[in-house]
């Protein structure tokens, strides 16, 4: 009976540890919790905050169970099981209160709505499904590779890779830019030209373009697209011309406007600066690309900076050569990707900045831009003004940014994570915060 009885108690005490979780089980998911619920820049949904935790604990924990595969070892006790699962949920749960408490600060600052429990129940269930269909994807491909071995891998691989890079990638990157060259000629029929004897034809601005110049209402805005002229002097060359010809160097104020990626110059900031010089100003524009701003970013930041070396050259030459008596006084403006061209030119250019009465730039990118003598505007809660590659190992500088909502601490990695995910949604913002900007852009312009 004794031997019964002992074998008994074995088996209930190995039924109670198979059902307690690995130690390295409950510590992916407390540090996978902990780190994607990490204080924000941004207010989250539900459901961006469940993928991203779903998509953290499940890394974590796939990355947990391959090191418990390859260090093959005695199987944990109870003990630890119950203590390391107890910890666990007190680490979760602690997470959960505090990233309730954050966001609700941020919603505040924001003038939105508190978050309350459903929140929190959708985050949970949004943030499970996705990690059980995660881990239970990752365990269909080891079983498929297991399968295969490591000769069948190789082979696949070698089929694979070559056909994504030489193929597939080519394909999607040519239906991208077809997708924002058609997206770029659409026209607006509820818009229509400002001025029909326009030396620029209407349908060659873009809609960006075009938007910009219908929203002019009287004012001097000048805007040359990408199809007005084939490359960057010639829509420099035009642009002036047609700035001419419109009085816009008659006016006191001359305003370099450079777009974003897309051709986008903000009607909130040109209208900021209509005000700010009561009229007397003419805002003149050049696209560079038809893509986002993060593509021009990581492709094409060159042609940003070529085109605000054109435009600002050829506006400033023809200054030069008025009256002195008569000559405007010359301003650049650039938000975000536009702040990034902008900038160059002024780099190592003591005459362009001899000529600038003033610069300015909103949402400039971390790093990325040379703020040296210019009017900077940028919000503690752009993720744009954080990001950077450097925000793994250090903390950003913020000393030039406007406090608008509650300012995380920054952690190594944890806050790259978190920025990252917040660069994606950084416009979702009320106006105002994240990377949204007002009127109070054109009113911050100095005067020479």
């Amino acid at each position: 009976m004794s031997a019964i009885s002992n074998s008994r108690i074995t088996a209930h005490r190995l039924s109670i540890t198979d059902a307690l979780p690995r130690v390295r089980t409950s510590l992916a998911i407390s540090v996978g919790t902990v780190v994607s619920l990490a204080p924000s820049l941004l207010p989250r949904s539900p459901v961006v905050q469940g993928v991203l935790t779903g998509l953290a604990v499940a890394a974590l924990w796939g990355l947990s169970s391959l090191l418990g595969r390859l260090q093959q070892g005695p199987s944990t006790g109870a003990l630890p099981r119950l203590v390391s699962a107890v910890v666990s949920l007190a680490a979760v749960t602690w997470s959960v209160a505090s990233a309730d408490h954050w966001q609700n600060g941020l919603r505040a600052a924001m003038a939105l709505p508190p978050v309350g429990p459903m929140h929190w129940a959708q985050v949970g269930f949004w943030s499970t499904t996705v990690c059980l269909t995660a881990f239970g994807v990752a365990r269909v491909v080891a079983a498929v590779a297991r399968r295969l071995g490591p000769l069948g891998c190789t082979a696949l691989l070698s089929a694979t890779l070559p056909f994504v890079w030489f193929v597939a990638v080519p394909a999607v990157a040519s239906a991208a830019t077809q997708h924002f060259r058609s997206i770029n000629t659409t026209v607006d029929a509820s818009l229509s030209a400002a001025e029909h004897d326009s030396l620029i034809p209407w349908r060659t601005l873009g809609v960006e373009g075009r938007r910009f110049v219908a929203d002019a209402s009287g004012s001097i805005r000048t805007y040359v697209g990408l199809d007005s002229a084939p490359d960057h002097d010639s829509r420099a060359a035009l642009a002036v011309r047609e700035l001419d010809r419109a009085g816009g160097f008659t006016r006191g104020h001359v305003v370099v406007a450079i777009p974003t990626g897309s051709g986008w110059i903000d009607g909130e900031a040109a209208r900021g600066i209509e005000q700010r010089f009561d009229g007397d100003v003419a805002i003149v524009g050049q696209q560079y690309s038809y893509a986002p701003s993060w593509v021009t970013f990581l492709f094409g930041r060159s042609d940003a900076e070529r085109s605000a070396q054109a435009l600002f050259a050829a506006v400033s030459a023809h200054v030069a050569a008025m009256p002195a008596d008569t000559r405007p006084a010359i301003h650049v403006f650039g938000q975000s990707m536009g702040s990034v061209g902008g900038s160059a030119i002024f780099a190592d250019d003591s005459a362009a900045r001899t000529a600038t009465c003033s610069a300015l730039w909103a949402g400039p990118p971390a790093g990325a831009v040379d703020t040296r003598g210019a009017t900077v505007l940028a919000n503690s809660s752009d993720p744009v003004v954080w990001w950077s590659g450097a925000l793994l190992t250090r903390p950003p500088d913020l000393s030039r940014t406007r406090v608008d909502a509650p300012v995380p601490q920054w952690v190594p990695f944890v806050s790259f994570v978190q920025t990252t995910v917040d660069l994606v949604f950084s416009l979702d913002a009320p106006s105002g915060h994240g990377h949204r900007y007002g009127a109070d852009q054109g009113l911050l312009m100095s005067d020479c």
